[in-house]
């Protein structure tokens, strides 16, 4: 399978949900704030994956870092949004520190971005 496909389809599940829990929120008081939080989460990450997506096809072919931090980062964002959406509608988390690990792979994912950035910047590559 081709990975820049993966990736958008991902990042267009992402935008779907993404949108999908903005209108639940927006109906559901008591539920909103968790469900406001992975919306944006989902919606910011599935531009992001697009574009990257876009970039990883077109310029970076094959570039593994790029890839495991864009996946990484996807992966990090369905398990943060997951564990508050299990909350908002479950009533408990996804499982013991679901968010914490999600949002951090998160992190790191982005922080592994930057690091590859700053190669490639100093590469003149990009």
């Amino acid at each position: 399978m081709n990975i820049t496909r993966l990736i958008i389809f991902i990042s267009a599940l992402h935008g779907a949900v993404g949108v999908a829990l903005a209108a639940a929120a927006s109906h559901g008081a008591d539920k909103s704030p968790l469900l406001g939080t992975a919306s944006q989460f989902l919606m910011i990450h599935a531009a992001c994956g697009l574009a990257l997506a876009a970039y990883l096809g077109s310029i970076a072919r094959n570039d593994r870092i790029l890839v495991g931090s864009i996946i990484s980062m996807q992966l990090g964002v369905t398990l943060f949004s997951t564990d508050l959406v299990s909350r908002a509608y479950l009533g408990d988390r996804l499982f013991p520190f679901a968010a914490p690990l999600g949002g951090g792979l998160t992190l790191l994912a982005w922080i592994s971005l930057a690091l590859w950035s700053l190669v490639h910047i100093r590469q003149k590559i990009i």
